[in-house]
């Protein structure tokens, strides 16, 4: 198995690679460096076919073109390369192995398929190369790869710190379920203080399912907290991370009730956007 880090020409790549290293590192596994060469190239329906141009004068057109398409596949495989080439330096240099580097033509969603036998978590920036240092927008395909893929997706800023606390948003639904399930299989956290939080009204039912999903995370070896809070959930979730200096939030993909709409919706797209600490998605 292996840690699939999508990586670009934005400040975020640096960002990718380190939290693609501590989560190789815990989990024993590699690195796959994928990056998407997206580009549409110039195609015959964009020649002047309105009759002032020649047939000779068509055929030359059309061989400039392909020879202008080669050039430009040729430049951008190219630089795809070099920066696969410098990032496996990086990784390496980490002590992690195997690194394999990936390229692919398209979106880079529509190839994640081809790595899900062998992917444990998918590590990607919070905004790619044509975001810019935007800080009211996610990346253009952020929300289509947690929509895409089944695997626990990891969306990170642009540096990365020191683990010791992370906050799990918990509403006992299916998709926080899985959430909890992949930490009591993974060893990809455990060394960290766990807050377990519940976003709801205080009820016996509630407490219940707390206690519970507290239990689950003590018996595979958390240090765990679990705090029941009602409020809105955007801003309990942010002023929790804030008042422990967490470092990572943990959340399901989808949930129940207030929190129907965490990912993706305007909740948790509204949360991504404001985080400024890493997000683990888990469908």
């Amino acid at each position: 198995m292996s840690i699939l880090a999508c990586i670009d020409r934005s400040r975020y790549t640096t960002s990718i690679c380190d939290h693609a290293i501590r989560a190789a590192r815990r989990l024993g596994t590699g690195v796959d460096l994928l990056h998407a060469i997206d580009w549409q190239p110039t195609t015959a329906m964009d020649i002047d076919r309105s009759g002032l141009m020649s047939i000779d004068m068509t055929e030359t057109a059309l061989q400039e073109f392909s020879e202008a398409n080669e050039a430009r596949n040729r430049e951008a495989h190219d630089q795809a390369q070099s920066l696969l080439d410098e990032a496996a330096t990086y990784v390496r240099a980490a002590g992690i192995e195997p690194v394999r580097e990936r390229i692919v033509f398209g979106n880079v969603v529509d190839h994640l398929g081809d790595f899900d036998a062998e992917t444990d978590l998918i590590v990607v920036g919070k905004r790619g190369e044509r975001e810019g240092h935007a800080s009211n927008h996610l990346g253009s395909n952020l929300e289509r790869i947690v929509r895409a893929t089944h695997h626990p997706v990891l969306i990170v800023p642009p540096e990365i710190r020191e683990l010791t606390r992370f906050v799990v948003a918990f509403d006992a639904s299916s998709s926080s379920m899985k959430a909890l399930d992949m930490l009591t299989r993974q060893t990809l956290l455990l060394e960290a203080e766990c807050r377990l939080l519940m976003v709801a009204a205080d009820t016996q039912a509630h407490r219940a399912q707390l206690e519970d999903g507290a239990r689950r995370l003590v018996e595979a070896g958390y240090r765990v907290e679990s705090s029941l809070k009602d409020g809105n959930v955007e801003n309990v979730i942010a002023e929790t991370i804030e008042a422990l200096d967490a470092q990572l939030l943990v959340m399901g993909a989808y949930g129940h009730s207030r929190v129907r709409e965490m990912v993706i919706g305007s909740t948790t797209t509204a949360l991504l956007c404001s985080a400024k600490v890493p997000v683990l998605v888990v469908r």
